[in-house]
């Protein structure tokens, strides 16, 4: 019985990813990599499991696990070679081991994604070889998305879009924020998807203000104004991230007045995204046009973020981001304007860069007239 393997791409999709990142190596006299993210060794190998280190060079390539997985790696990864350490061995020792069998003579690792205390261990039992530190070599290959990620990532966002239809269909006044949560999360998995993928964000009123508000006991119908942020996550760890603003009460001028700065800064970053542009002038563009209306400093974080099997991944809209957009990428936009004591606007989407210019992915209404919710 096939139990793992709608988790995983085709195998030449990850034969692929792991000759660039070899192309990659090669370049930088590096032998071999120590791949201990479990996201990296996904990414590489199609893996779902955790506890496990891929080491990959121009002479071995194998993964280092324990026997919990090797039923599960048998089935999602048949063309790997696996080394199954014993119950009495450590996995700094077991790494050392395959190590010092295979005699890379320039090892890195990623030094971000490892405790000092493993790092240390296996240095000290490997064999006259020369560890260096190599942080986000499989990062900078996630930057840019393959055909078969986009495909995950449309269908993540088209779940996402599903149960927030739902929810909003059904809101009451009666209900908390958690009630929302709730709902929204058990809509994410009724249309398909394995569950949220990061904390789902409801703000009600004045909690619209914390631009990460945690989900409480507000009641929604006591506000004129709710703020969801969520996302899908599929079986193969894809992800979206939309956020949008419903008027649930009567409307006030002050946040009729946020909510259109808010989508227009919006809509002009995102009509200026293309490969070449750098992410510190979409930025900019948001941040300035928020500025001239007045609220500066009330949009207090960075424009938007990349994402895929990580909800925020390598690249970033930001004040100081000296990043350039590449085609295939696929990045949020998600300016907001938040006012303590009063309540908050963000609006996101979701956005591929392409070729020639960029292709908005997510597809919710963000007009002012169509977020009035009808109790």
């Amino acid at each position: 019985m096939t139990l793992f393997l709608h988790n995983r791409l085709a195998p030449a999709r990850y034969k692929t990813r792991r000759d660039k990142l070899l192309a990659s190596l090669k370049k930088q006299s590096i032998d071999a990599l120590l791949v201990f993210a479990p996201v990296n060794v996904r990414y590489l190998t199609g893996f779902t499991g955790d506890s496990s280190v891929l080491i990959i060079g121009k002479d071995i390539c194998v993964l280092v696990t324990d026997g919990r997985f090797t039923a599960q790696l048998e089935e999602e990864c048949p063309e790997l070679d696996l080394d199954v350490r014993k119950v009495t061995e450590t996995q700094p020792e077991r790494i050392a081991k395959v190590l010092n069998k295979a005699k890379p003579m320039v090892v890195g690792y990623e030094s971000d994604r490892v405790t000092v205390d493993a790092c240390q261990s296996i240095i000290s039992l490997a064999e006259t070889l020369n560890f260096v530190a190599h942080k986000g070599e499989v990062e900078e290959l996630r930057k840019i998305k393959d055909e078969d990620e986009i495909k995950e990532i449309r269908k993540a966002i088209h779940i996402g879009e599903k149960a927030f239809q739902l929810v909003r269909l059904g809101l009451n006044k009666e209900q908390n924020e958690l009630d929302v949560r709730n709902e929204l999360e058990q809509a994410m998995r009724r249309f398909g998807g394995e569950g949220p993928g990061f904390e789902t964000i409801i703000g009600s009123g004045p909690n619209a203000a914390l631009p990460h508000a945690r989900p409480g006991t507000r009641v929604i119908g006591d506000d004129n104004h709710l703020l969801f942020d969520w996302g899908v996550a599929t079986s193969q760890g894809y992800r979206g991230d939309i956020t949008r603003v419903l008027i649930t009460g009567k409307i006030n001028s002050k946040l009729q007045t946020i909510y259109n700065v808010v989508k227009e800064a919006e809509q002009l970053a995102i009509s200026r995204i293309k490969p070449g542009v750098s992410c510190q002038e979409i930025d900019a563009l948001a941040r300035n046009y928020i500025a001239e209306k007045g609220f500066g400093p009330k949009f207090n974080h960075g424009l938007g973020h990349s994402f895929g099997l990580e909800i925020h991944e390598g690249v970033r809209f930001s004040p100081n981001s000296t990043q350039v957009l590449q085609a295939g990428m696929v990045v949020t936009v998600e300016p907001g304007i938040y006012l303590p004591g009063f309540g908050g606007v963000r609006i996101e989407d979701d956005v591929l860069v392409t070729k020639d210019g960029h292709e908005v992915l997510s597809t919710l209404p963000r007009e002012l007239e169509e977020m009035f919710v009808a109790w």
